[in-house]
């Protein structure tokens, strides 16, 4: 059971299963936009987000502590080493036009964990972009939605339209619910500084924002030219099941409620439609 349980906490604290979520996201637009199953991108996005991620998370301990690093972090650097090399495999295998974007994107990342911008542009004299005040939840929701909708379909040449922007504007609504749950666990260790949503506005009014921002994200499923029975169903589906996450989620809400169960949404997301196509 001890083995099981460490297994696990690899899994979720190398990245493995925001990746796949990630992935599963960009095969759901794959799907969506009735395009073929594109190893390239979905591995690009899949490693990326590995990438990112332990960047991301790692950075700010490895940096001042490398010779002392615990055992379990020198496996996660190896592996995100190898996840580095994998992504650079697959996005040399990307159009020259996605790799121009994904650079803007990575420009992002990276500045989000490093502190090279001024300290005078930053509220709370904080040094990255991931301590701005009230920023975290949509430079995530934005780093997202490219990832999982724009990548695909700019290195598919699909040309930006109506049922694109939709997409994207649902997506971005889609991901900023699906942190919130995470935003009401971290409660009991963000610093006031970061004015998280919760921090704001309180846990009861964020999970009212919460489920009105779901209902834009059905709504919004109406105005697509491309609309069948099928697509209204699974929207409604992952609105229901989103929502008792958000409905549900707490202060002292268990280890795994965020970390792999929400996490898990877009995987659900990814499996009915793929029961349905």
């Amino acid at each position: 059971m001890e083995v099981l349980k460490r297994i696990l906490n690899f899994y979720l604290n190398s990245s493995i299963h925001v990746a796949l979520a990630v992935y599963a996201l960009t095969w759901v637009t794959l799907i969506q936009f009735e395009l073929d199953y594109d190893e390239n991108v979905l591995y690009f996005a899949f490693f990326a987000t590995i990438t990112g991620y332990n960047f991301v998370k790692y950075f700010g301990v490895a940096k001042f502590h490398h010779r002392s690093l615990a055992r379990w972090l020198k496996v996660i650097q190896i592996f995100s080493f190898i996840a580095f090399i994998a992504m650079g495999y697959y996005a040399f295998q990307l159009e020259m036009k996605t790799l121009l974007l994904l650079s803007i994107f990575g420009l992002i990342t990276f500045l989000y964990a490093m502190p090279l911008i001024p300290m005078r542009y930053f509220r709370d004299s904080q040094k990255n972009l991931r301590e701005i005040g009230g920023l975290k939840v949509y430079v995530i929701a934005i780093v997202w939605t490219f990832t999982t909708v724009l990548l695909p379909l700019i290195d598919n040449e699909i040309s930006l339209n109506t049922d694109v922007v939709i997409t994207c504007v649902q997506r971005f609504v889609f991901v900023i619910v699906l942190m919130l749950p995470f935003e009401i666990r971290d409660l009991n260790y963000d610093s006031l500084k970061l004015a998280t949503i919760p921090q704001k506005i309180g846990i009861k009014n964020t999970k009212i924002i919460g489920i009105l921002l779901l209902m834009v994200f059905f709504v919004l499923e109406y105005f697509k030219d491309e609309l069948t029975g099928n697509s209204v169903l699974v929207t409604l589906i992952v609105l229901f099941v989103t929502l008792l996450f958000v409905i549900f989620s707490n202060k002292k809400q268990s280890k795994y409620y965020s970390a792999f169960w929400v996490e898990s949404v877009p995987m659900v997301w990814l499996i009915i439609l793929l029961m349905l196509y």
